[in-house]
């Protein structure tokens, strides 16, 4: 009886599996990049903020590329928060050359993460349209501004860009692209089915006037993250979004380097999960249970059933079939072309990401709500 319903569960796993790349992640490998407009004469004025603690060497590096973004109206803010390297003498003097930045300092020290520090800069920007990025990102082009603004109406408010992180040459960063792009495939595919449930806070644009709506990060001002993705979750209930692929829109940040760094990071990120509206924690957790009762179920299947090999070879080709399928359009359309042999390792491999990080969201997702960075 238990094998039985063993091979039901692994049938039943890879159904959904296949339900959520045909019928979700398929508008994601099927979408039609838009491309920027070609005359910016009339230009909407921009407001960029970003912020920053302990960041000089980034700034130094970075900000320099954002400063000279390819727009006629634009502002760059930076809330310096509560850096005490030589962030503000880099600030002062990128400031000789460029009157359109303007920094803040905030010595905020009682509220969780960057909203307050993200908050006063978004008050203190003088233009409706917002566009945030970290200190650590740069640009892929210098129209990234003018990218994310094509994107922008009074229809679409919001607009959820891709945010990828730099090349180099290890098995961390390797597994990062990686997750990387399945994020994105999530989160871009379900903002294209009207159910947007984040945005990454290193490439987003979304309107003064909603984040006053909203009353600012207040509904979640304990939580240390979530100015992105609790923001836009509450924010999309009122306002729809719109996705930006084009790759000149894309921003670059600098990965981890060790994978205790990288779990941490990843545990941060993860804490928001439980605060998710329960729809999108509903469809998130079945995709994750799936995904990973398919390989599990399969698995157990393959030793304690010797006569169950055709079920499991049927329902395994089916599946990674359809996602090597589906990734060979997303990943040509986010870049990362290099990742399309390995997807049935990666695929695989990913199980290890939900085991790891699902026993750590439980006992250590109260422990991050000092750090944003």
């Amino acid at each position: 009886m238990w094998l039985v319903a063993l091979q039901c569960s692994f049938v039943l796993a890879t159904l959904i599996q296949l339900g959520f790349w045909l019928g979700l992640f398929s508008r994601l490998a099927f979408y039609r990049k838009e491309k920027p407009p070609a005359n910016l004469a009339a230009a909407p004025g921009v407001s960029i903020i970003i912020c920053a603690h302990n960041e000089a060497e980034n700034l130094r590096n970075f900000l320099p590329s954002i400063l000279q973004q390819d727009y006629e109206n634009f502002e760059v803010i930076v809330v310096n928060d509560q850096s005490v390297d030589n962030s503000n003498a880099i600030l002062l003097e990128f400031q000789k050359n460029y009157p359109i930045l303007h920094t803040i300092i905030e010595s905020n020290k009682e509220l969780p993460g960057k909203k307050s520090a993200l908050s006063k800069g978004i008050l203190a920007a003088k233009n409706e349209i917002l566009l945030l990025t970290d200190a650590d990102c740069f640009p892929n082009s210098s129209y990234w501004l003018s990218s994310m603004v094509a994107h922008f109406s009074a229809e679409t408010p919001i607009v959820l860009g891709y945010s990828p992180y730099r090349k180099e040459n290890s098995p961390l960063n390797f597994f990062i692209q990686y997750e990387t792009v399945y994020t994105a495939t999530q989160y871009f595919s379900f903002a294209l089915a009207g159910l947007p449930y984040m945005g990454v806070g290193r490439n987003l644009a979304y309107a003064k006037t909603i984040f006053k709506e909203q009353d600012g990060f207040n509904k979640h001002l304990h939580i240390a993250s979530g100015d992105d993705d609790l923001f836009i979750s509450q924010a999309t209930l009122r306002y729809p979004a719109k996705i930006n692929m084009e790759p000149l829109s894309f921003v670059y940040s600098i990965p981890k380097e060790s994978w205790k760094s990288y779990y941490y990071q990843k545990c941060r990120h993860l804490s928001t999960a439980s605060s998710y509206r329960p729809v999108h924690q509903f469809l998130l957790g079945l995709l994750a249970w799936s995904h990973l009762w398919h390989y599990l179920s399969g698995l157990a299947l393959l030793i304690f059933c010797s006569t169950c090999l055709p079920l499991i070879a049927t329902g395994y080709l089916v599946r990674i079939g359809m996602v090597s399928f589906m990734y060979w359009h997303i990943m040509g359309k986010l870049q990362r072309p290099e990742l399309r042999l390995w997807t049935p390792l990666l695929d695989a491999g990913y199980c290890l990401y939900y085991l790891i990080f699902a026993p750590a969201l439980i006992i250590n997702g109260s422990n991050y709500k000092s750090s944003w960075t």
